[in-house]
């Protein structure tokens, strides 16, 4: 184990750049590290890995990378049991029930026929998401049967995973969701991210546009116990502001971005998730 920081990546955002500016300023040694050009001997921790900033966004990469390290002696933030639970939406949606956190409604079909059936029973409109899957990619909003039945009609010609159908209520609420970043038992920042007149997305690479949200003592509880329930150290957590049920945690990032956090609110994010890093413990 050594002191070093690794960041483990496999595509450079404005996230990663954000990262390495931090630790200049600050001269914090860290290594950047492309995952996708990376081979490990899985039986001798020959690159001597000690800490970790797992950023790969490939679900599939990060998970088998994260073990890989791990396995090896490796600290990895967020550990292999975040990167599973909170990379996929129905684990992180059991979870969050399971710990009290509120959620939106939501099923989970295992077939076209029963994706269909559970639709005429709970009504429309409902809002259909790949497990597995991020910047709303996949994400439809179905108003009826006919809307319904083109969409799963089109995921049946796919990939396995895509026929896991994870319906969720379209929740009511303000035209905004909120995006937390929590590092350790802080949220750091929040913002709103604000739909546009022409889409009900609010993800900001889709038009949305991101504004100052106050972090209230509410928030923090919510964004903190939602991070225990996927065992994670520093994460994303995004909220809806339910007219019904008040906050609820709609999804948790596990390798989260903050570029807007860091514009809208001024906070230093990377210099803080670099200062968790050095200075937590195992």
């Amino acid at each position: 184990m050594t002191d070093k920081i690794t960041v483990l990546y496999d595509t450079i955002r404005l996230e990663e750049k954000l990262l390495i500016k931090a630790a200049e300023r600050h001269d914090m040694q860290i290594e950047m590290v492309d995952c996708k050009q990376l081979s490990v001997d899985l039986n001798e921790n020959t690159h001597e890995f000690g800490t970790v900033l797992q950023r790969c966004v490939s679900y599939y990469r990060n998970i088998h990378s994260t073990a890989t390290l791990e396995g090896l002696g490796a600290r990895v933030v967020n550990c292999l049991n975040t990167g599973l639970l909170a990379g996929n939406k129905l684990f992180t949606h059991m979870l969050l029930q399971k710990a009290g956190i509120p959620t939106p409604e939501a099923t989970i079909a295992f077939s076209k026929e029963s994706a269909m059936e559970s639709l005429e029973k709970t009504g429309y409109p409902k809002i259909i998401k790949p497990t597995v899957g991020s910047w709303g990619r996949m994400v439809s909003k179905l108003n009826d049967r006919d809307s319904a039945e083109g969409v799963i009609d089109a995921r049946e010609s796919m990939h396995p995973a895509y026929q896991m159908y994870f319906l969720e209520e379209f929740v009511q609420r303000p035209p905004r969701d909120i995006r937390a970043i929590v590092i350790g038992d802080t949220v750091a920042g929040a913002i709103y991210r604000v739909s546009n007149d022409s889409n009900w997305k609010t993800n900001t690479h889709l038009g949305g546009s991101a504004e100052v949200c106050e972090v209230s003592n509410e928030l923090e509880d919510i964004c903190i116990k939602a991070k225990n329930a996927v065992q994670g150290e520093i994460v994303g957590v995004d909220l809806m502001e339910s007219n019904d049920k008040g906050l609820v945690v709609h999804e948790i990032n596990n390798t989260t971005e903050f570029r807007n956090v860091v514009k809208v609110t001024g906070n230093d994010i990377p210099t803080q998730m670099l200062d968790y890093l050095k200075n937590s413990s195992r």
